[in-house]
């Protein structure tokens, strides 16, 4: 019997994602959580052989929520599974240690089979996307020009985000214009979409 957790923020696609997986007689359900950072919690108690963690999640997003889980349980194995099927989650999730990514509209026979791929230590990620995660490259965005444009998201003032992050406010500006330059765009709100919209944040 594989054991699975599973965390996503919307409670209709969850369950069904549950039921669904249910029907196979390998697969256990042993967890549901809706927040990013409950992942880790619902797993030391419930103990899974395998994670399928959502990006987008409330708390803690499922590729920040990957590392910590790996690292506090390195027994359990994780599965990306999401809407968002962008070339800068996919390696920011492998880098984190995700041992596969899918999108949310594989068959569910597919996704029963990632599963127990990736119980079996394979790594399990959807073609299309690894094509266009190798042509797309590695984000151009250091940790810390991609930390500024996390924190600019809700449009703070560079001071806002200065204190936020313990940064000066030249630092916070040198920061964003270089991220601008980077993304080829004119001012931060931009820099943040098309930040996004590669998966780099």
């Amino acid at each position: 019997m594989i054991r699975l957790l599973l965390a996503d923020d919307q409670a209709l696609v969850r369950g069904a994602m549950a039921a669904l997986l249910s029907l196979e007689s390998e697969l256990e359900v042993v967890a549901q959580v809706d927040r990013g950072d409950e992942v880790v919690a619902a797993a030391l108690e419930h103990r899974p052989d395998v994670a399928l963690l959502d990006v987008e999640m409330p708390g803690l997003d499922g590729i920040a929520a990957t590392a910590v889980l790996r690292e506090q349980l390195p027994s359990c194995r994780v599965l990306i599974v999401t809407t968002f099927g962008r070339p800068g989650y996919l390696r920011r999730a492998i880098e984190a240690g995700a041992g596969g990514f899918v999108v949310k509209d594989s068959p569910a026979e597919q996704l029963a089979d990632a599963i127990r791929r990736i119980h079996a230590g394979l790594r399990v990620v959807d073609p299309a996307l690894a094509v266009e995660s190798l042509a797309a490259g590695p984000s151009p965005l250091t940790a810390r020009e991609a930390d500024v444009l996390r924190a600019s998201r809700d449009g703070s003032s560079v001071a806002a985000v200065a204190g936020r992050l313990y940064l000066s406010e030249g630092t916070v500006r040198n920061y964003l214009s270089s991220a601008i330059g980077k993304t080829g765009t004119r001012n931060r709100v931009e820099a943040v979409r098309v930040a996004e919209r590669n998966g780099w944040l």
